[in-house]
């Protein structure tokens, strides 16, 4: 029996907008995928990162699953939190989808320190998203689904420059927050934007 490994990370967990959004990654079948080499996301541009995940989702013999938790619920229930309940939507949105091509998974990676709530035998590993593949994958995947994301929400709010920085705090986005107070996206528990709470936009 084929032995079938997932590989979950997530996106956004330090931004100060939007949602943080995880992805899980498998291969089934006979899978010729790693010929494409090992990557690291944080270290891809933008471009390339777009290249890989139409290669990543598009291949026959790849399944993959997205979960994302809102901004509002990172509010309510803190990121710690957020972040393990899109890792564990991204593998029940996989799983899904193995049970069609009727395969179970075998083992899944976590990238980080935390376990997740499935029924599944894990291994968490930290920097796994740039030593493990099948956490690569899920890495490339995550990081282009928040980015494209974030720079729709560019055009709703384009005073923020979400479509440069992505939500996080960089001196141009805090700028921004201070002179306009946070927008409707924005994570009203983290400091900078409870600091800066005015008008909410």
């Amino acid at each position: 029996m084929q032995k079938i490994v997932i590989g979950i990370d997530e996106v956004g967990r330090g931004s100060l907008a939007g949602p943080v959004v995880a992805a899980a990654f498998c291969m089934v079948g006979k899978p010729r995928l790693r010929a494409i080499g090992d990557f690291d996301s944080k270290k891809l541009t933008p471009r390339w990162r777009e290249d890989l995940y139409e290669i990543l989702t598009r291949h026959p013999d790849v399944e993959w699953g997205i979960g994302k938790v809102s901004e509002r619920q990172i509010d309510r229930i803190n990121i710690l939190q957020a972040t393990r309940l899109a890792m564990r939507k991204a593998f029940l949105s996989l799983r899904r989808k193995l049970v069609k091509r009727e395969v179970k998974p075998s083992l899944v990676i976590v990238d980080g320190r935390t376990l997740l709530d499935i029924p599944v035998p894990q291994r968490a590993l930290p920097h796994a998203d740039a030593t493990i593949f099948f956490c690569m994958a899920s890495s490339i995947i995550a990081k282009v689904t928040r980015d494209r994301l974030m720079t729709r929400y560019h055009k709703k709010y384009p005073r923020y420059g979400f479509n440069r920085h992505k939500g996080y705090g960089t001196p141009y986005h805090l700028q921004a927050l201070k002179k306009y107070g946070p927008c409707s996206i924005h994570r009203l528990s983290f400091t900078p934007c409870k600091q800066m709470q005015g008008v909410i936009k």
